[in-house]
C-alpha cells in the first residue's frame, strides 16, 4: 500500500458507498463549504468547478493508485495549485499513446465507467480521462486493468487548465462533458463549469470539425448550456429542434439513473468545432 491520503468526491466516492446515493448530500455540503474557503489562500484568479475536500481511499483503490498510475497517469507539470496544469506544458498524443489515433476527451470522468466501456470498445482509438478526485481516477484505474484496456490515459487537473495547457492545440476529435456539478444554489452558479471561458479553451483543444458533447439532468444548466454554445462563434449546432438525441456511446451512469428516478428530463447537446 502507498498510504497516500487522497482526496473523495461527489463523482467519484468510496467503493462501499454508490455514488446516486451520495450525489445530492455531497453537492450540498461542498457547496456549504465555500464560504469557509473564502478565507483560504488564493492560487487562481477564478473559481473552479469542484471542491476537494481530504479523505482517505479505500484499500483497493490504495493499491490501484500505486500499482497502476505508472500505467495510466499522465505526469502533470503544476503551477501554484495542486490540480492546476503548468503553462507550457502540453504532451505530445502521439509520444504518450505510442501512435497516430483518433482522441476522445472526457472531463469529468468521475470513477471511469464511461471512459472505460468507451476505449474498451473501440482499442483503435485513445482516451483520456480528466478528473480532480483521486479516488475516482484509482477506481478507473482499476476498471481498465481489469477490462485490459490499453489506449487510455489519465490527468489529475483542473478541466479548463488540462484544455489550454496540457492538450496541444487542435489535438482532440471528440470532447465529452457528462453531468458536470450543476452547483444548484444561485450564488454558487459561477463555478459552473460551462461557462464562455470553457468555450475559448475547449475551442483551443478541439480540431476544426471535432465533436462536442454535453448532457445533464439539470434543465436551468441544459438552458445555460445551450445559451453559451449557441452563442459562441467556435461551435454551431449537430442537431435540429430544441436538444440533440441521447448519444448512443454514454453508458448509463448512477448520475442519470438518479435523474430518471426523480423525474428530470435527460438534455443532450451536440456541437461541431467550427473552422476559424
Amino acid at each position: 500500500m502507498s498510504g497516500r491520503k487522497r482526496a473523495t468526491s461527489r463523482e467519484s466516492p468510496e467503493s462501499v458507498a454508490p455514488a446516486d446515493e451520495k450525489r445530492q448530500n455531497t453537492a450540498t455540503r461542498a457547496a456549504d463549504s465555500l464560504d469557509a474557503m473564502d478565507a483560504a489562500p488564493v492560487f487562481r484568479d477564478k473559481p473552479v468547478s469542484f471542491v476537494r475536500r481530504s479523505g482517505r481511499m479505500s484499500e483497493a483503490q490504495d493499491r490501484a493508485w500505486a500499482e497502476f498510475s505508472p500505467t495510466y497517469l499522465l505526469p502533470v507539470e503544476r503551477g501554484a495549485a495542486t490540480t492546476s496544469v503548468k503553462e507550457g506544458s502540453a504532451i505530445d498524443p502521439v509520444e504518450v499513446y505510442g501512435r497516430r489515433a483518433r482522441l476522445t476527451v472526457e472531463i469529468g470522468s468521475g470513477q471511469g465507467h464511461q471512459i472505460v466501456s468507451a476505449a474498451a470498445a473501440d482499442p483503435d482509438n485513445d482516451f483520456l480521462a480528466v478528473e480532480v478526485f483521486t479516488a475516482g481516477l484509482a477506481r478507473t484505474m482499476l476498471d481498465a486493468d481489469r477490462a485490459g484496456v490499453k489506449n487510455l490515459r489519465l490527468a489529475e487537473a483542473n478541466a479548463p487548465e488540462a484544455l489550454e495547457h496540457l492538450l496541444p492545440t487542435g489535438s482532440v476529435d471528440e470532447l465529452w462533458v457528462f453531468f458536470p456539478d450543476p452547483w444548484h444554489k444561485n450564488k454558487h452558479t459561477k463555478r459552473r463549469l460551462i461557462a464562455p471561458d470553457f468555450v475559448r479553451v475547449a475551442a483551443l483543444a478541439l480540431r476544426p470539425g471535432a465533436t462536442l458533447r454535453l448532457a445533464t439532468d439539470w434543465q436551468d444548466y441544459a438552458d445555460q448550456m445551450r445559451e453559451v454554445l449557441d452563442e459562441a462563434p467556435e461551435f454551431s449546432r449537430a442537431f435540429p429542434g430544441d436538444w440533440a438525441e441521447r448519444f448512443e456511446g454514454r453508458v448509463l451512469t448512477a448520475f442519470e439513473q438518479k435523474g430518471l428516478r426523480v423525474g428530470r428530463d435527460i438534455r443532450d447537446l451536440t456541437y461541431t468545432r467550427v473552422a476559424p
